[in-house]
């Protein structure tokens, strides 16, 4: 699964994003994971992505975010701030698997 987390700069999301990407390690899911601050994730989005997570910080950029994914087909969520620390990876993985399960149909 290729997944896309988009947050202020691409960086912030480094040490949650690698807490999920152990926590699937564990869980035998395989993962392909970029971040990228906002204002790159527009042209990101459309290099074939399953799912994009944005951080909680830039909620207030979602409806902008949201329409870049829908043009790109690319099912879009706001991630639970719960989810978003290295304490959380386990529910922050959960929501990614859940959207990615509920789009592909």
């Amino acid at each position: 699964m290729k997944i896309l987390f988009i947050c202020s700069l691409g960086m912030s999301s480094s040490i949650t994003v690698n807490a999920m990407k152990e926590e699937a390690e564990k869980q035998g899911i395989e993962v392909e994971v970029n971040a990228v601050g906002s204002t790159q994730a527009t042209d990101e989005i459309t290099k074939g992505y399953d799912v994009a997570m944005v951080a909680p910080q830039i909620r207030h950029r979602f409806k902008e975010l949201e329409e870049a994914a829908k043009k790109a087909n690319v099912p879009i969520e706001l991630i639970e701030p719960m989810a978003y620390t290295p304490m959380g990876s386990k529910k922050l993985l959960k929501q990614v698997l859940n959207l990615y399960e509920k789009n592909k149909e």
